[in-house]
Order: structure tokens, then sequence, then C-alpha cells
């Protein structure tokens, strides 16, 4: 962490620059130092939000939380808007900035968490050591403070050369993003680049995340007395264990495919024969043709069943599809890796078997907008009571955002 006497140099050194230094000649040792003496009120941020419980659909503490960032964001220069998340609790939250460029970003990231109220109180937030400790504090509150910081940066260096600079909180991430989909899906279509913070678990951008789809398997039979007349009944249960068999092999190894089957229900008592079944299964996949393989391929094999009489239906529900591998986020990442790599760190591309908002923004076939995932602060242990940041991430990240959105407003359109 940083000394206030490290801080004080950092403050005094950006003080004595002239001002076209800030505006056009800001050098990366530079813009890392800025972003080095701007880590306190980083943390100050996270404490504020952390210590704020926002669980999906808990409307008191997510209605705090985007008060706040309204008010942040308005702070910033932002146009803000706020538009109803229905059918999840809260706002989504949307802050525009106008430059004098033509390459527009979407900078965007959830504010919700996992954890039940009363939880904030329980394990406020800490710094120990060289890590900072809190529910949230990594996914995704980091990012929401790694987006507002990286905003205060660039206004201090008086950089206005990006066309459109747009900011999205959403407050349903955790339960698949309900209210705030279309939203996301709508507004990156608008914006060249789209930047998503996440948190990574070590110093690495994601170029590809994985789709997530849910598979529903019913079984109909007959009743019957389990123990006088068995022989009267159409076993639920085992044609469903049947088809479960059958099933097991729906996942593609070689596209990075799975199928788990992890739910069954069947039956009400002992002593009868079930006349119901079901199963649910969990479905990760990064090809987007792989929705409609299994499908298929799971239909045609329900249909050979092993008890006459009953009846098998199979459906798959699609959920959060997937950012996968494309052109556009491969380059991003490259000009992640030339960035970070002069200021003599090295950050990893990488694919996560996550599905995270980034799907919604992704769109296939298409060269826009190019989109890049994990820019958040690297943390781990999420959803759990460990979970926690890496504070020498700090500076480096918000360099990271900063660098990437005047780099890439240089780019011709």
């Amino acid at each position: 962490m940083l000394t206030p006497r490290s801080i004080g140099g950092a403050i005094i050194s950006l003080a004595c620059l002239p001002f076209y230094a800030l505006a056009a000649d800001f050098t990366p040792a530079q813009r890392l130092e800025h972003a080095q003496a701007e880590q306190q009120a980083y943390l100050a941020t996270v404490q504020q939000l952390v210590d704020v419980d926002t669980g999906t659909g808990q409307a008191s503490g997510l209605k705090t939380v985007s008060d706040l960032l309204v008010e942040r964001l308005k702070a910033l220069g932002a146009d803000v808007q706020t538009r109803s998340a229905h059918p999840s609790a809260g706002d989504n939250i949307v802050g525009t900035l106008k430059g004098t460029g033509s390459q527009s970003f979407l900078l965007m990231v959830h504010y919700d968490t996992v954890f039940l109220p009363g939880t904030a109180a329980k394990r406020p937030f800490k710094v120990a050591g060289d890590r900072a400790y809190g529910p949230g504090v990594a996914d995704a509150k980091g990012g929401v403070a790694m987006i507002l910081h990286a905003l205060k940066l660039l206004q201090d260096e008086q950089f206005k050369g990006f066309g459109t600079l747009t900011v999205l909180f959403n407050p349903d991430e955790e339960t698949g993003s309900a209210g705030s989909k279309a939203l996301i899906a709508e507004l990156a279509r608008q914006h060249d680049y789209v930047f998503s913070y996440e948190p990574p678990d070590k110093d690495a951008v994601t170029v590809a995340t994985n789709g997530i789809n849910g598979l529903l398997l019913q079984v109909k039979g007959t009743s019957s007395h389990a123990g006088s007349a068995p022989e009267a009944g159409r076993n639920a249960a085992m044609e469903l264990a049947h088809q479960l068999l059958q099933l097991k092999d729906l996942g593609d190894p070689a596209k990075g495919t799975t199928v788990n089957w992890t739910m069954l229900r069947a039956g009400d008592k002992r002593n009868i024969i079930p006349d119901s079944a079901s199963a649910e299964a969990d479905m990760r996949y990064s090809d987007v043709s792989e929705s409609e393989r299994v499908l298929a391929d799971a239909q045609r094999i329900v249909r050979t069943q092993l008890i006459e009489g009953t009846e098998v239906s199979l459906r798959l529900d699609k959920g959060r599809p997937p950012l996968a591998r494309n052109a556009g986020s491969e380059q991003l990442a490259k000009t992640a890796e030339k960035l970070y790599g002069q200021i003599d760190k090295r950050i990893e591309p990488i694919a996560m078997r996550f599905g995270t908002d980034a799907g919604y923004a992704y769109v296939p076939g298409s060269a826009k907008p190019a989109v890049l995932e994990t820019l958040g602060v690297v943390g781990a242990g999420l959803h759990a009571e460990d979970e926690y940041i890496e504070l020498s991430s700090i500076a480096p990240r918000l360099y990271l955002t900063v660098s990437m959105i005047r780099q890439l407003s240089a780019t011709a359109p």
C-alpha cells in the first residue's frame, strides 16, 4: 500500500507537469504514477460501496448505492439516466460523457452481490496486509470503483479525445441480468468498444466466456401401489434413470461444451410407483452453434425409451450467451498486453468458464463492438467469506483502462 510520503510525492510530481503533458504527452510511467496517487481514493470508494448490502433483490441497499453512483457520475460531468430493471429490484444507471473524438466506449459492471442482508455489518470492509476484504469487494464493487476512478484520472488529465464514453451499472447480474440484458445489448450495439469489469483472479483480460443454458427433462408415467400392484404402474423414475444414462455424453470436450445433470426429482411416497419424474442440467458452452446441436441430439436420444407407456419431453432454456472467441476481442487483448508492457508488467489473455454480461454485449458475426472482459481489480474468493482484492493490482489496472481509452481514441474510425 502507498505511504503518505509516496502519495504526496506522486501528487507533487503531477502538479509539476505542464498542462500539455497532462493533456497529450503523459508517459506510461507518469500515468502509472498518477494512478498510484489515486489508490487511496479508490479504496475509500470501495469501502463506501462494500459497507452497504446490495444482494440481488435487496431494494433498499440497491437504492442507497444507486443514488451514490448517480451522484458520483454527475460529479464527473456525465449526463445520467436511470431505468427500471424490472422484474429485478433496483435501477440500471447510464452515464454519458461526450468528447471531441470519434471512438465510442461502453464501460459496464454490476453493483449487486450474492450476500444476505446483514452481511456488510457482519463483515465490513477491511484492509489486512496486501489485500482488502469484504462482501462484493471484488465481485464487483471493485469494478464499479475502477470505472469511477478511471474516469476521474481521465478528467484530471483533461483528456476528451473519445467520442462518447458511456457507463452502465446494473443491479441484477448475479441472478442472470433479467432486467438489464436487453439494455446491455442495446447500448453495446451503439459503441465501438465494450469493457466489462468483472474481477480476474490474476493479471489477465478475458477474450472469451462461456454461455449458460439449462436443460429440463420430464417423464410422465402411471402411479400404482408399489407392493400389491407394481406391474400396473409405469415407473417414471426408472425411465428418468434410463434417459440420464443415455444423455450423459451430450457435452463436447473438443469444443468446451459441458452438460451436467445436477437436480433430480421423483416420487412422493415409498410405497407408490411414481407417475412423474424430472431432471435439470447445467450446460456451459463457448461455440454459439452448440445450443442447437445439444438440443437436437437430446431430442433424438430421448425417443429411445425403456418403459412402454411413459412420455418423455426435453426442453432447452437459453440463459446468458457466450462471448465467443473473435478477432475484435483478441485485438483488444493485444493492445492491453502492449500497454502493460510499457510499465514493465505482463498481462495474460484468457478464456474463462464463467458466464458474464459480456455475452449480452457480444454480437456474433459482427466486428463491432469489440468486447473485453475482466478489466476489474484482481481478486478471488468470490461469493465466499474470504473474498478479497489485491492492493498491488489497483494502480496498474487503473492505468490500463485510462491507457486503453486514450490509445483506442487515437485510432481512425
